[in-house]
């Protein structure tokens, strides 16, 4: 029994997290390495994803996301047979392998405002992207902290203290400094990012709330996840065309590209594992500033690798001013200020 035990995965247990998310207590060591995986499966990712559609120039963004989430149930299925996984922190040996039986119907309509939480921030956030300019695109996401320190008060009362405030307001006067020269008013396009916004803040605060009450591990919620978006998506996809039209695509038979979208599909599994995990045992906002993190990385290396980022005074303040931001948000989690 031990041996099989110290065979699976690392799991978020939610109940045991319960208790620090009043206070806003120090970040544990699992906490940190949550942290750090996040955002190296969340650069590489990046990079995956940019490969296939700019590259490749492959068209179909959510086709690529439903690959991604039926790729990432197999492998739930797969680990969960081996018994390498679980899906809830006490779980019967005598579990039924059934795809349909691996998580209660009732357990599943609970974990539902999650997993319609994710895939409505997913869609919002698609057409954010093709609703505005790239440069003030990150400039307002950025200020996703915002509403997710509103959002985690409203749902679960947490509060933070006047340091880690203060560091998340050097984060957005970061973002709009960044920013400042590409700020040409768009009413639909602000609109829209301001709801991506939104749902990103509900949904990562939902992980941890939901997490707690469903007896869930990261995994069980990855799988709810899977499950419940997956055949939505696949409608949406189908009824807008994409998966008739990438038929068409002339590298769809590319080894490639087909490495590419092995890859892309891998990280995507991480980083939804990691996503929870981080949220789990850190907070929500936690994870945003992980984000904001992994966006400096990202720009890093994609002016390394890709070039043809501009340079500009303003923007190198801005994200001079963001990366201070939340090196001081992450020392003052660190020291539990």
């Amino acid at each position: 029994m031990d041996s099989e035990t110290n065979k699976k995965l690392p799991v978020t247990d939610p109940l045991k997290s319960e208790g620090k998310e009043k206070n806003g207590s120090a970040m544990t060591k699992q906490g940190a390495y949550a942290a750090i995986s996040y955002m190296a499966s969340a650069v590489l990712l990046v990079m995956f994803n940019k490969a296939a559609l700019s590259s490749y120039s492959f068209p179909y963004a959510n086709v690529i996301t439903l690959f991604q989430m039926l790729c990432s149930c197999l492998f739930l299925y797969v680990l969960k047979f081996w018994k390498i996984i679980s899906f809830t922190t006490s779980e019967p040996q005598n579990m039924s392998n059934n795809p349909a039986r691996l998580v209660s119907f009732k357990t599943l309509l609970h974990s539902l405002p999650l997993a319609l939480s994710y895939l409505l921030y997913m869609l919002i956030t698609m057409e954010s992207v093709r609703a505005i300019n790239v440069p003030m695109y990150t400039t307002l996401r950025r200020t996703t902290v915002a509403f997710t320190m509103i959002v985690e008060y409203l749902l679960t009362g947490q509060k933070h203290s006047l340091r880690v405030v203060g560091s998340v307001g050097i984060i957005i006067l970061g973002a709009f400094v960044a920013g400042a020269r590409d700020l040409s008013f768009d009413a639909y396009g602000y609109a829209v990012v301001f709801v991506a916004n939104i749902c990103t803040a509900v949904y990562l605060a939902s992980i941890a709330r939901i997490g707690k009450s469903s007896g869930l591990n990261s995994f069980g919620l990855m799988w709810c996840n899977g499950i419940i978006c997956g055949p939505i998506l696949l409608f949406w996809t189908s009824f807008r065309g994409d998966l008739e039209a990438m038929r068409n695509f002339p590298f769809l038979f590319s080894p490639g590209f087909q490495v590419v979208m092995l890859l892309s599909c891998i990280m995507a599994f991480l980083i939804n594992y990691f996503v929870f995990m981080n949220t789990t045992l850190n907070s929500a906002l936690t994870q945003t500033i992980c984000g904001n993190l992994k966006d400096l990385f990202t720009i890093g290396f994609g002016w390394i690798l890709f070039g043809g980022l501009p340079f500009d005074l303003l923007n190198v303040v801005g994200q001079s001013l963001g990366f201070f931001g939340s090196c001081l948000y992450a020392y003052y989690k660190l020291k539990g200020q």
